[in-house]
C-alpha cells in the first residue's frame, strides 16, 4: 500500500506544505508543451499522472488528470477538469483505456516509479510520454556551485533514464529539450540565465529538493548566491548565460511506444 501524508500527497515531498506556489512559479512553458503534445502524436484521450495544477494538458484532447495531492488538486484552473484523486502506483481505470499517457516532472516523486510506468503503461494503448531530467546531468548545472545538496537530492530522486526506458519497453525515443532562457516552468534550470529569480525563496519553494534541505542551510546557499550577484563574481563564471536563447541541461522527453 502507498503511504500518504495528510493532504494525500504520496511521494517523498509534502506538497501540502510545499505545493502552495506551484500555480504561480511552476507555469507551463509553450515551448516544451508542443513538444510534449508533438510526442502525444494523434491521441485523443489522455490520461496525465502526477497531474498537480494542470501543467502541459492540452485544452484541445480530453486529458483525465490522477493526483493525488488535496493542495495541487485545488490549483487547478476552472477550464480544466477536476483531477481524480489515485497514484500512479494503482491507477483506476481499464487495461488500454487511454489513446496515450503522459507525466510531467512527476516519476521522481512517486513511492515505486516502476509500479508507476508499468501502470501507466497497461492503461496507454498507444505513446507514453515522460517529461523528466536526467541524473547524470543534474549536477552539471551552475547551480550546484552555491546549492549542492539541493542538486545531488535532485540527482538521487530522478531514475535513471535507462531505468524508465527499460521499464517501459517497446520502441523508445529520448530527446534533450532545450530550455528557453524566459522558461515559464520554474524548474532550477530554467533560471540558468536569470539567476537573481533563484533569490526569491517562493522560486525555490516551486522545485522540491529544496524542501529536503534545512531552512538554515537554504538560506545559506541563497546568500553565497546573492554575494556572488552583487561582486559580480557569477557573471565573471557564467555570465555568458545570460545572452543564450536557451540550454541544452538535464531535461529529456522519453516516449514509449508499444513493440
Amino acid at each position: 500500500m502507498n503511504k500518504r501524508g495528510v493532504d494525500g500527497s504520496a511521494g517523498d515531498a509534502d506538497y501540502g506544505a510545499i505545493g502552495g506556489g506551484y500555480a504561480e512559479h511552476r507555469r507551463p512553458d509553450e515551448r516544451i508543451a508542443a513538444r510534449i503534445n508533438e510526442a502525444l502524436g494523434l491521441s485523443r484521450t489522455v490520461v496525465n499522472v502526477g497531474a498537480g495544477a494542470g501543467s502541459y494538458e492540452a485544452t484541445d484532447l480530453a486529458v483525465t488528470a490522477v493526483e493525488p495531492s488535496a493542495a495541487m488538486r485545488a490549483q487547478r484552473p476552472a477550464r480544466l477538469p477536476a483531477a481524480v484523486d489515485a497514484v500512479a502506483e494503482d491507477l483506476p481505470f481499464a487495461d488500454d483505456t487511454f489513446d496515450a499517457a503522459m507525466a510531467t516532472f512527476s516519476v521522481h516523486q512517486w513511492s515505486d516509479c516502476a509500479a508507476g510506468l508499468r501502470e501507466m503503461r497497461r492503461v496507454a494503448r498507444g505513446p507514453v510520454v515522460v517529461l523528466t531530467c536526467d541524473p547524470d546531468l543534474v549536477r552539471e548545472f551552475w547551480l550546484y556551485e552555491y546549492a549542492p545538496a539541493v542538486l545531488d537530492t535532485e540527482a538521487r530522486r530522478y531514475p535513471s533514464i535507462e531505468t524508465i526506458a527499460r521499464t517501459l519497453g517497446g520502441q523508445v525515443s529520448v530527446r534533450p529539450v532545450p530550455i528557453p532562457a524566459d522558461c515559464t516552468d520554474g524548474f532550477n534550470e530554467a533560471y540558468f540565465a536569470r539567476p537573481e529569480r533563484l533569490l526569491d525563496p517562493r522560486a525555490r519553494q516551486a522545485c522540491s529538493a529544496w524542501s529536503f534541505v534545512d531552512a538554515e542551510r537554504r538560506e545559506r546557499y541563497a546568500e553565497a548566491l546573492r554575494r556572488d550577484l552583487e561582486s559580480g563574481a557569477w557573471d565573471r563564471r557564467h555570465g555568458a548565460l545570460r545572452q543564450q536563447p536557451s540550454l541544452l541541461g538535464s531535461l529529456v522527453l522519453i516516449r514509449a511506444i508499444p513493440s
